[in-house]
Formats: structure tokens, sequence, C-alpha cells
């Protein structure tokens, strides 16, 4: 059999690694990290919510969680036990729901990713309502450092509070 001099890998491409492609471990961690914060991604979105209902409204009550989150009555029954459980909020059957401290300590970081995203999506030249709806997607994923470069480049410090959403 006649060899080109060229390498083929198992895939039936030619040539070596792809340089575009992260090594297994790089990618690993990269899943391992996604996947948690998929499972913090409730908790952020739910304590948020409650902070800026507590904000606007001065309660949140599960009924306006269920609006705005998209949900059904139920999923926030469910989650907000969930909640209580972790030690972020405070709730009785058929009342108001309210953070604890350490449930306004995570409201108040997400509030500050949440804003930093948008920042640098809007510098970047996104649009106010695009920036505001990918930030809510990004802004659970994204690291301290990488944030912390985010607030360097949007020349953005300290804690802000922005407009409920």
């Amino acid at each position: 059999m006649a060899r080109s001099g060229k390498s083929t890998q198992a895939n039936g491409r030619r040539g070596g690694p792809r340089p575009d492609v992260p090594g297994p471990d790089v990618q690993a961690r990269g899943h391992h990290r996604t996947r948690r914060a998929h499972l913090v991604e409730v908790a952020e979105d739910y304590v948020e919510t409650i902070a800026d209902l507590l904000d606007v409204q001065g309660e949140a009550r599960a009924v306006d969680l269920a609006r705005r989150l998209g949900v059904s009555h139920v999923t926030v029954t469910k989650t907000v036990a969930r909640l209580q459980e972790a030690g972020l909020v405070a709730s009785r059957p058929y009342r108001a729901i309210f953070l604890t401290p350490a449930g306004r300590r995570l409201a108040s970081q997400c509030r500050r990713r949440h804003r930093v995203v948008v920042e640098l999506l809007r510098k970047l030249g996104v649009g106010e309502e695009t920036a505001r709806l990918d930030a809510e997607g990004m802004e659970h994923h994204i690291s301290r450092q990488t944030l912390a470069a985010f607030e360097r480049f949007t020349g953005s410090r300290g804690p802000r509070r922005h407009a409920p959403r």
C-alpha cells in the first residue's frame, strides 16, 4: 500500500490534533464547570427575582414568581422549599417569600454579574434588550477572573443596583 506521507486520524481526517479543539482535560473541566453552574442557576434566578419583587412591590409571592419566571405555581412551591432548605429564603404557606441574609448576598452577587455583563455587551455595540437577554444566560457561567476582566474593560467598579428585569 502506497503512503502519501500524511497521517490519517481514526475519524478519517488528515493531519494532527486540531488547534481549535481543547485537550480532553481542559474540555472536561469546562463541562464540569458548566454542569455545576446549571445547578445553581435556578437558585440564582429565584433569589434575584425575589429581590426585584421585594424592591418593587415590598413582597414576593409565589404567583408573582411564577409569572416572572414563566413556571407553574407548583414549580415555584417546590423550588422555594429547596431554597428554604439551603437557607436562602424564608417563607410560610400562603405568605410572602423573603430573602435570608445569605439570600440577599447571593442576589447582590447575581445583580452585579448581570450588570457587568450587560455593560460589556453594550460597550461591544449590542442593543439594550438583547444585552439584557443574553446576559441572563451568561451571568451564571462567568468565572470571577473573567468578571474582573469585564469590570476592568468596562470601567465598572463596586456593586450598583440595576433596574428590575
